[in-house]
């Protein structure tokens, strides 16, 4: 199977979640469809809308155009691996097809994927690998997933918070491995956002319900910021509170913020707290002032490990996304900007 057949495989995919995203009709949407049924029954976090817009992002960063951008980067060694190597993948469960970049980093560089999935994201991989294989039955070959213990395997890719770490580098610390920890990402506003830039920044923040490390649950703020304006803007996502599981969470810190006479501003549906942690809880965004754009490096750099990304209109000592960005990344923006591809090139 050569890179040509990989890459189209791949176009054709992104073809299908695009048109689930639309409600295309069809036989060949089944297994899709059914997946995200399944998804949404077993995890009540993955809303049927949260799914749609997990695929649909898939499905757009898939194009042709994209994945011979993203491809073009790696001169010509994507289609050289000399034999396909058998590569570990734990992933994390947290949003909807959360490890799908490692499934196709892994894929796409002419190597062998074994995947343990996360038990709350456990039916869209597989379904995706189902419409690779309908297309090109050689990967039959090339993909398995396991509920059990990973075995057989030559390197490792590993998700998951800053406790497991620990166990990920004593099982798989002397194999080639990427290993991954918490991560969170916070914005950085100057006052004068335009409604346009604080709704996409809502949806940084709000979207899958501020569960992804790309989800932002920080702001830096210049003091004296008022913040009716954002307020306003996270309004759109004040349904969130007929969600059980978050409105559960919601009364939760509400009341412990009112039992230890903590300060917040309460929109109806989220808390915000001065507090300069940049990993916050479940409808909880934390908010942090500065005095002066100069004050921010020492804020940012600090930390800067721990941070998956930074969002602002400003310049910055750091890479910088803009508004609304957070939640759909490039197939060239890396997890903890660590270059998977390169990784999988590097060794092989």
């Amino acid at each position: 199977m050569n890179l040509s057949d990989r890459v189209k495989s791949f176009e054709i995919l992104g073809e299908r979640l695009r048109r689930f995203h639309e409600n295309a009709p069809g036989t060949d949407m089944s297994v899709l469809v059914e997946a995200a049924r399944m998804a949404s029954h077993k995890n009540p976090w993955f809303t049927p809308e949260h799914i749609r817009i997990a695929l649909n992002n898939l499905g757009h960063a898939l194009s042709a155009e994209n994945l011979v951008h993203w491809l073009s980067h790696y001169d010509g060694r994507v289609d050289c691996v000399s034999a396909p190597r058998n590569i570990g993948v734990v992933m994390a469960g947290n949003i909807p097809a959360v490890g799908f970049h490692d499934f196709l980093c892994v894929l796409i560089s002419g190597n062998k994927l074994t995947a343990k999935l996360s038990s709350s994201d456990d039916q869209l991989l597989p379904a995706m690998a189902t419409i690779l294989t309908d297309y090109l039955p050689e990967w039959h070959d090339f993909i398995s997933f396991t509920s059990g213990k990973l075995d057989r395997f030559d390197a490792i890719i590993a998700t998951g918070n800053s406790n497991t770490s620990r166990y990920f580098e004593f099982y798989f610390g002397r194999y080639p491995h990427i290993i991954r920890k918490n991560r969170n990402s916070i914005a950085v506003l100057d006052g004068n956002e335009s409604l346009h830039d604080l709704q996409n920044l809502a949806a940084d923040i709000m979207l899958y319900f501020g569960m992804g490390c790309r989800s932002i649950s920080k702001i830096l703020v210049p003091a004296g910021y008022n913040f009716v304006r954002i307020i306003e803007a996270l309004s759109r996502f004040d349904c969130f509170s007929n969600h059980n599981k978050y409105r559960n969470n919601y009364e939760y810190f509400k009341s412990i913020f009112m039992v230890g006479q903590v300060p917040f501003i309460d929109t109806g549906f989220m808390l915000l707290k001065e507090d300069p942690d940049n990993a916050s809880r479940i409808a909880v965004l934390h908010y942090e002032y500065y005095h002066k754009p100069e004050d921010l490096a020492g804020i940012i750099l600090p930390g800067n490990d721990s941070v998956q990304c930074v969002i602002s209109n400003m310049t910055l000592p750091v890479k910088v996304l803009r508004f609304g960005e957070g939640q759909n990344p490039a197939l060239w923006d890396y997890a903890d900007q660590v270059d998977t591809m390169e990784f999988l090139l590097s060794w092989v």
